[in-house]
């Protein structure tokens, strides 16, 4: 997957803040646990559910513009 892709759909404040939550739960966060209590993997979570509603956004305009054009 492209850097590009990886943020589609992600505003650059978003990323800013996703970055220091993700490090803020690196150094403070607890030690461990399972997968879906992660704090780290809930941001991930979230991230890609909102990269993924972006994208198939993307996709539903270019598909719309695209039969109008015909």
């Amino acid at each position: 997957m492209s850097t590009k892709s990886d943020r589609e759909g992600l505003s650059l404040g978003y990323r800013i803040l996703y970055r220091i939550k993700y490090f803020g739960w690196h150094l403070y966060g607890p030690a461990q646990l399972g997968e879906h209590d992660d704090p780290h993997m809930k941001l991930k979570r979230e991230r890609d559910a909102k990269v993924a509603a972006a994208r198939a956004s993307r996709l539903a305009r270019e598909a719309e513009r695209s039969a109008q054009g015909r």
